[in-house]
C-alpha cells in the first residue's frame, strides 16, 4: 500500500507539472521559486513522517539520502544546460525538455533500484560492487574537477542523434511542443525529439552511481526510491530558479568526488562489517554532518571564487560529444561515469 500510494502521488505530480507544460512559456524566477518553495516542502514533510512512523534512525537515512540525490541532481543540470544550449531550445520550451528528463531519470532509477535491490538480498558483495563503483567516479569526478571543462557541444557528432537521423528526416525549426509533423508528405522529426532523446541518453549515464550512492546511505528500497523521487521532482523548478548561479558553482565538482568517495569507503566498510563484525561502519548521522559539511563548504568555496563575475572553470559540467568507442551515451559530467 505504502509503494502503491508513493508512486501514484509521484504519477500525479509528474501528470501536473505536464499539464503545466502543455503551453510553452518563459519561467519567470517568481514561478521557479514557488515551485522550488513546494518542492522543498514535501520532502521536509515526508521526512517528518518517516521519522514519526519509523524512528529516528530511518529519519536521518531518508534525510541523508535526500541530501546526496539532491546534491547530484543539481550537478545534473549542468548537462541540460548544455544540452539545452547545443540544441538552441527556445526558452518557451526548455521546462517540457526537462519534464521529460525527469520522467526519463523516475523510470530508469526504478528499474535500478529494484535490480539493486535484488542484488544486495542475494550477493553481500554488492556493496562492495557499488562501493568500487563509487570510488572510481570520484577519482574520475576529481580529475574533470582539476581540469575543467569550457568545450562546446558538437551535437552533429552524438551517438545518439547520428542513428536517428540515419532513419528519420528531421526539422530544420521546433514546432511548438510537437516531435513528430509531416513534412513533404512524410513524418520527420523535429529537434524536439532529438534533444529529448539526448536527454534519456543521459539519464542512463545519471543512474550508474546515483542509486550506489543512496545505497550506501540506507540499504530499504523503498527510502532509496523516496530519496530519487523527492529529488528529481524539484528539479525543472530548480533549473530556472538556479540558472544564472550555476556557472558560479566551480567548486561543486571537488565537493562531489569528496561525498561519492565517503560513500563508497562507507558501502566498503559495510561489506566488510558484514563478513567481519569487527570491522567498524560509519553511523548514518555522521554521513549526514560529513555530506552538510562539504556541500556548505563547496557553495561558500565557490561564491567567493567568482565574486565579483562568474565562474569560468571546471563546474563539474563536460562536453557533450560523440565517442568513436562505439559507447552511446553523449554526455559526460562531474560526477558520472563516462
Amino acid at each position: 500500500m505504502l509503494w502503491a500510494v508513493t508512486i501514484g502521488a509521484v504519477v500525479l505530480l509528474v501528470a501536473l507539472d505536464f499539464l503545466l507544460t502543455r503551453r510553452p512559456h518563459e519561467v519567470s524566477t517568481k514561478e521557479a521559486a514557488g515551485w522550488s518553495i513546494f518542492y522543498i516542502a514535501l520532502p521536509l514533510a515526508f521526512a517528518g513522517w518517516v521519522w514519526w512512523h519509523w524512528g529516528s534512525a530511518r529519519g536521518t537515512e531518508f534525510i541523508t539520502g535526500y541530501l546526496v540525490e539532491k546534491s547530484l541532481s543539481v550537478d545534473n543540470l549542468f548537462v541540460f544546460m548544455l544540452l539545452l544550449g547545443a540544441f538552441a531550445v527556445p526558452a518557451a520550451l526548455q521546462q517540457r525538455v526537462l519534464l521529460f528528463g525527469i520522467v526519463g531519470a523516475l523510470v530508469l532509477r526504478g528499474v535500478f533500484i529494484a535490480a539493486g535491490a535484488a542484488a544486495l538480498e542475494r550477493f553481500t558483495i554488492t556493496f562492495l560492487v557499488f562501493g568500487g563503483i563509487l570510488l572510481a567516479t570520484a577519482v574520475k569526478v576529481y580529475r574533470d574537477a582539476r581540469s575543467g571543462h569550457d568545450k562546446g557541444v558538437d551535437v552533429s557528432q552524438m551517438k545518439s542523434v547520428r542513428f536517428i537521423r540515419r532513419f528519420f528526416p528531421v526539422t530544420d525549426d521546433y514546432q511548438g511542443t510537437k516531435m513528430v509533423v509531416r513534412q513533404a508528405g512524410r513524418r520527420a522529426l523535429t529537434p524536439l525529439a532529438l534533444v529529448v532523446v539526448a536527454v534519456f541518453a543521459t539519464d542512463v549515464v545519471f543512474a550508474v552511481d546515483s542509486v550506489p550512492a543512496v545505497y550506501g546511505v540506507t540499504d530499504d528500497p523503498y527510502l532509496v526510491f523516496a530519496t530519487n523521487a523527492f529529488a528529481l521532482l524539484g528539479l525543472r523548478a530548480l533549473y530556472f530558479l538556479l540558472n544564472s548561479l550555476l556557472s558560479r558553482l566551480v567548486h561543486l565538482g571537488y565537493g562531489l568526488a569528496i561525498i561519492l568517495g565517503f560513500i563508497g569507503v562507507k558501502l566498503v566498510l559495510h561489506w566488510a562489517h558484514k563478513e567481519w563484525a569487527s570491522v567498524p561502519e560509519v553511523p548514518t548521522l555522521a554521513s549526514l554532518f560529513v555530506i552538510l559539511g562539504i556541500l556548505a563548504t563547496v557553495t561558500v568555496t565557490s561564491l567567493l571564487a567568482t565574486r565579483g563575475g562568474t565562474g569560468d572553470d571546471g563546474h563539474g559540467a563536460a562536453p557533450v560529444e560523440g565517442s568513436d568507442d562505439g559507447s552511446d551515451a553523449v554526455v559526460e559530467a562531474a560526477p558520472r561515469q563516462g
